[in-house]
């Protein structure tokens, strides 16, 4: 399939909050993805999970999932740990059943550790983590997500390394979180094209026709990112970031985090067939 352009939770357009109304608002906007936010807990019932897995698929909507954003897999303390580890369990699981393809997750910060000590803890958590699900039969892809903070663990090596050694995990990949991280850099052509040259790199070129892409614009300080901001407000070269998607003939799901959302991805959308065209 070619590029589906979604956004991050409910549109605000839609009527209501719930998530099958945001499947709906999505077809109504000629949108085509949304994500399911489950970044305050994963609260959505089975009889809820099945109703929008139904929506999903009579309108044509693919679904990925964010997991709460309260997850460390690198906390000092255990019980946080283990919380976060079945934060991201329930995520999947309940994501499975609402016909989501993906869920993604903040996999913590490095604190005292280096990040090849950082590294190795992460992969050991998501080794055990996706036996759990192959033994329960769930099958969602997990995407660990590149990381807008130096201090946070989700470098583009970290995650498309843990994807490349681990079979299950699948990148995340965050544009405007690339761009924080690195106070201003990977925003041009030459640099998207260097992602997705790693990306082919490490996990072959199936992984360009499977993306999971998160995109906004972006404040940041040297010390990476401060707070997501609407794409033309930003500095984030999102036209050239469009072009190269095409250029590269990149597939799969587009999710915007832009604060006005649905705008955001309605415009990168035009943009997007208008290069095609």
């Amino acid at each position: 399939m070619a590029l589906r352009f979604g956004t991050a939770g409910v549109p605000h357009a839609s009527p209501k909050s719930s998530s099958v109304s945001g499947v709906e608002t999505i077809r109504k906007l000629g949108l085509g993805a949304m994500e399911l936010a489950f970044v305050r807990g994963v609260r959505m019932g089975a009889k809820t999970a099945e109703k929008v897995r139904e929506t999903a698929k009579k309108l044509d909507v693919t679904l990925t999932v964010h997991a709460p954003y309260y997850i460390n897999l690198l906390s000092e303390e255990p019980d946080k740990r283990d919380a976060s580890i079945r934060r991201i369990l329930d995520a999947a699981r309940v994501g499975a059943q609402a016909g989501a393809v993906s869920v993604t997750f903040h996999p913590g910060v490095y604190g005292n550790r280096t990040p090849a000590q950082a590294y190795q803890e992460v992969r050991t958590i998501l080794e055990d983590l996706m036996a759990q699900l192959q033994e329960e039969g769930v099958t969602v892809d997990i995407r660990p997500e590149t990381q807008g903070k130096p201090v946070q663990f989700g470098s583009l090596e970290e995650v498309l390394r843990l994807a490349a050694e681990i079979p299950g995990i699948k990148p995340c990949v965050d544009f405007a979180h690339l761009h924080a991280r690195s106070g201003g850099g990977w925003n041009d052509p030459q640099a998207f094209h260097q992602v997705f040259d790693r990306m082919e790199d490490m996990l072959g070129s199936s992984s360009l026709k499977d993306v999971h892409l998160h995109i906004s614009g972006i404040a940041y300080t040297e010390k990476g990112e401060r707070h997501h901001l609407d794409l033309p407000e930003s500095d984030f070269a999102y036209r050239d970031w469009i072009r190269v998607l095409v250029d590269r003939e990149i597939e799969g799901v587009v999710v915007v985090e832009s604060p006005n959302l649905e705008e955001d991805a309605l415009l990168l959308q035009r943009l997007y067939q208008d290069a095609l065209s």
